[in-house]
């Protein structure tokens, strides 16, 4: 039996009512420590404002002063930010009294979020400010809705215990599964891996925990994790590709996670890149994924070997050992998504593309196609972009998960 956890009331909700509290907030939360002079720095908002933001936020005890015991958000650093926004300006300034930096209480609140894989479900416990207190996983052995769900609720359940232990509420559930997913009303209208058709995983969870549930596409919250905490942070435009079992795009522009009109904006997985190519699962031929994904990879290794390859490992051990055929695989796929970075970066001119994914374990056949078809297809100084390379567990993408929850928490969506 799952506990049902009370509403939160108003007086402890996050007192974010504003877009310039939660700016604040985010701002902090991705660079502080800051001063108050480095928050304007960064949001260009007047101290004003500034003030009548971070007092309400101090008084619940979201943000505290100074800078002992201080734990940086994961993916930040001192060097990251200049002294006169970051804890050294917290000293003293050349007049006047101290300025002492803001940072979030992380030991304020505790999200949990979970990630849906096709044979997976990875959940993890996390503060205020996103890092993993506790982890779960357990192996996914049916799809169907009925019997997954419960496996869900389950490892919900074994958190929300452990969060007895930090003596603070778990405040929300962020749950990330690929697809088409509508964040606005929490439903998965479709993912291809997991088979779910016209999901409201929101209610269905919601109603289960009783919890406030917030489910996104999974590149999308790992998206907002790599923008709050990981390589994203600062930058206002960044793409995130993910390689794996799909190819999925996350982007952000002018400092938001977009999403879109329609919920599925970045599906450069299903970019058409050869019309002669092998036919994707959604209708068209020659997609991106249908020639990079992992699936799309073994049947073509299977076809160039006449091996019955039923894995990514096995296919991946194959090309190493220098199987006839394989290699050219890896080479097609890495080509295929060098072309798609580069329809990215000369759309959108993003200052950095993160690539990352469980696919990343075949780089080293991927990275001339990938850096080869990418300098071919940017146009001019789109070229410079900085594209990394950043392997990241399923755990981090339960992390973006999460990163979902607070977002909801503290009122900051996305476009």
């Amino acid at each position: 039996m799952f506990r049902a956890m009370p509403s939160t009331s108003a007086h402890e909700a996050v007192p974010v009512t504003t877009p310039a509290a939660s700016l604040v907030f985010t701002t902090v939360l991705s660079h502080g420590p800051l001063t108050r002079i480095g928050i304007a720095r960064r949001t260009m908002l007047s101290s004003a404002a500034i003030t009548k933001a971070v007092r309400p936020l101090m008084a619940a005890g979201y943000l505290i002063e100074g800078v002992e015991g201080l734990e940086r958000p994961a993916g930040t650093s001192g060097a990251e930010r200049t002294d006169a926004e970051g804890a050294g300006e917290g000293t003293r300034p050349a007049l006047g009294r101290p300025a002492n930096p803001v940072r979030v209480n992380a030991s304020r609140a505790l999200f949990i979020g979970v990630k849906v894989t096709g044979d997976e479900i990875i959940a993890v416990l996390a503060d205020l400010c996103c890092r993993i207190r506790v982890a779960r996983h357990v192996t996914l052995t049916d799809r169907e809705p009925d019997r997954a769900l419960p496996f869900i609720t389950a490892l919900v359940q074994e958190l929300l215990t452990e969060a007895d232990g930090f003596g603070v509420r778990v405040r929300g559930l962020g749950i990330a599964v690929s697809g088409d997913v509508n964040r606005t009303d929490g439903v998965v209208r479709y993912s291809p891996f997991l088979e779910w058709r016209d999901l409201p995983l929101a209610e269905i969870v919601g109603t289960a925990t009783g919890l406030p549930v917030t489910v996104d596409n999974d590149v999308r919250a790992l998206t907002v994790a790599e923008q709050w905490f990981g390589a994203g942070v600062g930058l206002s435009h960044f793409a995130l590709v993910t390689v794996g079992a799909g190819i999925g795009c996350g982007l952000v522009v002018h400092g938001r996670v977009v999403s879109g009109a329609h919920g599925v904006a970045g599906e450069i997985g299903h970019l058409p890149i050869d019309p002669l190519g092998p036919p994707c699962h959604c209708g068209n031929n020659g997609c991106v994924e249908a020639i990079a994904a992992d699936p799309a990879i073994l049947r073509a290794v299977r076809a160039a070997t006449g091996r019955p390859v039923a894995t990514a490992a096995e296919a991946l051990e194959l090309a190493h050992q220098g199987e006839p055929g394989v290699r050219e695989v890896y080479a097609r796929a890495g080509e295929a998504i060098g072309r798609a970075i580069g329809c990215v970066v000369n759309l959108l001119g993003p200052e950095r593309v993160i690539i990352s994914g469980e696919g990343l374990a075949a780089y080293d056949l991927f990275a001339e196609g990938i850096r080869d078809a990418f300098a071919a297809s940017a146009l001019g100084t789109t070229a410079r972009c900085d594209v990394t390379i950043r392997p990241l567990p399923f755990e981090e993408w339960a992390r973006g998960a999460a990163a979902t929850a607070i977002q909801s928490f503290i009122g900051s969506g996305t476009s």
